[in-house]
């Protein structure tokens, strides 16, 4: 865990970088408020379904391969807890219990034990985050849900996919990144890293809290740059490109 425990200038660098060549990276899979509302069976949620016709015989009607989401990639701050912050909001809590403990999940802990992982770039980045590692796995030990550690020589979200990729593969969890979801608030961090690995994306677009909700704290300037560009990109007509391979029919998920 080298390197300054706060600057990330390089991913602020790629991020405008890939704005200017590849907005579209930008874009994610799906947009929920916050992680309550993530689905469990996330994969139809993912993937653009064609609109229904009854002139349509169900025997020629083509519809698109739906992945098979068997990972979580999911992100810290201003997405399970208030910035800077350790503490997880009741229904927060109560969401992560839900997907670690329902039989019907496809992350619950009995039958998937490695398949959720917070991936921050504050606890598990830097030595100086150290206390926020086990302050965090000691609220969810119960769960099972661990802190990723930031090799050394790798570099903060987004840059660390190949790491994070590696982590699930190294447990039997997936066998390629498309059967990760990346959950997250930032575009320019959790989305991208999703483009970059291979896997699908989740933007939490109003963070920890609700709209309305007491307490939410307003956005800063990159978070209102972010939502901006989104609506704009949206309203351009543009809509994020699936994981690299799949149109291809690379793998059958």
């Amino acid at each position: 865990m080298a390197g300054s425990p706060n600057s990330n200038l390089r991913g602020f660098n790629h991020a405008v970088q890939t704005l200017l060549k590849q907005p579209t990276q930008f874009l994610p899979h799906l947009t929920i408020s916050t992680i309550t509302h993530l689905p469990e069976n996330l994969g139809p949620h993912l993937v653009k379904q064609p609109p229904t016709s009854t002139a349509t015989s169900s025997l020629t009607a083509t519809s698109p391969r739906t992945p098979t989401i068997r990972a979580l990639v999911l992100d810290k701050d201003n997405t399970l807890c208030p910035a800077k912050t350790t503490t997880f909001p009741p229904q927060i809590l109560a969401k992560l219990s839900t997907l670690r403990t329902s039989p019907t999940s496809p992350f619950n802990q009995t039958k998937n034990p490695n398949s959720v992982l917070i991936v921050s770039n504050r606890a598990g980045s830097h030595a100086t985050f150290d206390n926020e590692i086990s302050e965090l796995e000691a609220q969810l030990a119960h769960l099972q849900i661990p802190v990723f550690r930031l090799p050394a020589g790798a570099e903060k979200k987004p840059f660390c996919g190949d790491e994070v990729v590696a982590w699930f593969r190294d447990r039997g969890v997936v066998k390629d990144a498309g059967e990760i979801a990346v959950v997250g608030d930032r575009l320019g961090t959790d989305v991208l890293m999703a483009g970059m690995m291979g896997s699908w994306s989740v933007w939490c677009k109003e963070g920890v809290f609700e709209v309305g909700a007491v307490g939410k704290p307003g956005r800063n300037v990159l978070e209102k740059m972010e939502v901006w560009i989104e609506g704009a990109l949206r309203g351009w007509g543009y809509t994020a490109p699936v994981p690299s391979g799949w149109e291809e029919g690379r793998k059958d998920i």
